[in-house]
C-alpha cells in the first residue's frame, strides 16, 4: 500500500521532478508534488511524495529528515490526512440577512 509523506522546508529552487529524483534513492515514488502559489507561482516551501509501500516511506523519513537539500534542512514526515476546513464564504465571511 502506497504511503504518503510531506516535505517541508524546501528551497524555493526544488521542483517536482528534483523532488521525486532525491526520495527514489530509496524505493518507488509514485508521485512528487511541490506546492505552489497560485498568485506568484512561485514554491511555498513544502511538499508531498507518496512512495509504493510503507516500509520504503519509513526509509526515506528516517533517512531525510533533518537532510540538507537544495541548501536547507528538510523536515520529512508521514503526511496527516487534510483536516476539514469550515466552508467560508467569498464575502470575506460577512453574512447580510
Amino acid at each position: 500500500m502506497s504511503q504518503k509523506i510531506y516535505v517541508g522546508n524546501l528551497g524555493y529552487s526544488v521542483n517536482n521532478e528534483t523532488l521525486s529524483s532525491k526520495f527514489a534513492q530509496y524505493g518507488t515514488v509514485s508521485s512528487a508534488k511541490v506546492i505552489m502559489d497560485r498568485d506568484t507561482n512561485r514554491s511555498k516551501g513544502f511538499g508531498f511524495v507518496e512512495m509504493s509501500s510503507s516500509s520504503e516511506a519509513a526509509k526515506a523519513i528516517q533517512a531525510l529528515n533533518g537532510s540538507e537539500f537544495e541548501g536547507r534542512n528538510m523536515n520529512v514526515s508521514e503526511a496527516k490526512p487534510m483536516e476539514p476546513r469550515d466552508g467560508g464564504s467569498r464575502d470575506g465571511g460577512s453574512k447580510r440577512w
